[in-house]
């Protein structure tokens, strides 16, 4: 799901096309042809639904719902094998076994559709570095660029209210992951730094973020103005331990409202969500679903989230009580 102030749009991705639903009209549904297969790379959504970016492999391609390309920015490939082809299509790599297994970057659009975001490796040669570029979506053109002094295996953005604000999370292994915060204004990209955490979500408000660590050990609450931690909980402070395995959170969350997080404890057998008080983060209590629920609480935009059922065929939504 995608989700911005007063709009939710269901994405479903397939080898051959993306199809967006409108959550306010389900009726209305837009497929966008697929440049390249899934495994090669993500997608972004316009929050109109009338363009999708494809970041992939070699490029961030624009299609519109006709499937015209409306523009195409090529970039350093993100396979893991040493590639400095400028590649013209996907068919020149589409057989290659590295670049079928390579790495990849991500983008999202702003809160308002007017910037696009991407994370990429650049055009140097062997001497890839990978940046974080601020795009024009409506002709790809860069209007702004930051070096992320990251290696990564993968990312994914996480949008903010305030189409000026942006947060990345960089995956570089195990233990190494920074989220970076990222502010435009028009002329100057800023670029906070948070070593070894991954991003979660973003208040309603916009006002706190909240993130964990690549160890699972705590939920981080970060004032979004300016980065500050201003508290955190551990998980083995918080839940009650099952077996002998220490509770870990999970690497997604919900922000439902601005005065409480959804958070998940990671099981594959028994997955627990629990309901945190943002004014003091402590737990409220475990969430009693109506039926067995499987993976992460995520957040699906006008005080709801949701959960995935485990063969994927379906989504749930879910709201607060009235009482909180």
């Amino acid at each position: 799901m995608r989700h911005w102030p007063g709009r939710e749009l269901l994405v479903q991705r397939g080898d051959a096309e993306l199809v967006v639903r409108d959550l306010d009209g389900p009726a209305a549904v837009v497929r966008f042809p697929a440049p390249w297969p899934r495994r090669f790379g993500s997608v972004a959504v316009s929050p109109e639904a009338d363009l999708a970016v494809f970041a992939g492999v070699h490029a961030l391609q624009a299609v519109d719902p006709t499937g015209a390309v409306r523009w195409e920015l090529r970039h350093g490939c993100w396979s893991a094998a040493v590639c400095t082809d400028a590649h013209a299509s996907f068919a020149e790599y589409a057989d290659d076994y590295y670049h079928g297994q390579a790495d990849r970057g991500s983008a999202a659009f702003s809160s308002d559709g007017k910037l696009l975001w991407a994370h990429v490796r650049n055009c140097a040669g062997e001497d890839v570095k990978e940046e974080w570029l601020i795009l024009d979506p409506a002709d790809g053109r860069v209007l702004a660029r930051a070096e992320t002094m990251t290696v990564g295996s993968g990312s994914f953005h996480s949008p903010h209210p305030n189409p000026a604000y942006m947060g990345l999370t960089v995956a570089e292994g195990h233990e190494e992951s920074p989220v970076l915060w990222g502010h435009w204004d028009g002329a100057k990209f800023s670029v906070q730094r948070f070593d070894e955490e991954v991003f979660l979500a973003v208040s309603p408000s916009g006002d706190h973020l909240v993130a964990t660590d690549p160890g699972q050990w705590s939920l981080y609450l970060r004032r979004a103005e300016d980065g500050v931690e201003l508290r955190r909980l551990n998980a083995a402070d918080a839940v009650p331990q099952s077996g002998d395995d220490r509770p870990c959170w999970d690497f997604e969350a919900a922000f439902p409202d601005d005065d409480t997080i959804v958070a998940g404890i990671e099981s594959a057998a028994d997955p627990r969500h629990w309901l945190v008080d943002v004014n003091t983060m402590t737990v409220r209590g475990r969430i009693d679903y109506p039926f067995p629920i499987s993976g992460s609480p995520r957040s699906a935009g006008r005080g709801t989230w949701y959960t995935a059922a485990e063969d994927g065929t379906a989504l749930h939504l879910w709201t607060l009580p009235h009482d909180g």
